[in-house]
């Protein structure tokens, strides 16, 4: 909440559970478990690459480049429509969280 991704609100019609997950070395990571959003959202029927045509695709490259997007969290935003729809319950409030979470 205080890097400003999660706002507290009052009402929604969507609302998805809290849920903690493990993490190893004991601590607990919170997750919101958006299975029921999940089942009404489009389909993307674009499949994945196979990692045979990947490397086929790159032989005889003389430049590559990779990125790590593990520090990317909270980078989508959401479109103003759509952020209802990413609320969330737990036992002391109601909760929207305004970029794209992970879930």
């Amino acid at each position: 909440m205080a890097a400003g991704h999660i706002e507290e609100i009052q009402f929604s019609e969507w609302l998805s559970n809290m849920v903690l997950v493990p993490k190893s070395g004991g601590k607990w990571r919170m997750c919101i478990d958006f299975w029921d959003l999940n089942k009404t959202c489009p389909k993307d029927f674009y499949p994945l690459p196979r990692i045979d045509q990947l490397v086929d695709f790159t032989s005889g490259c003389e430049l590559l480049s990779m990125m790590d997007a593990s520090q990317g969290y909270h980078q989508i935003m959401l479109a103003p429509e759509d952020q209802k729809k990413v609320s969330f319950i737990t036992s002391e409030a109601l909760f929207a969280t305004w970029p794209c979470p992970l879930a």
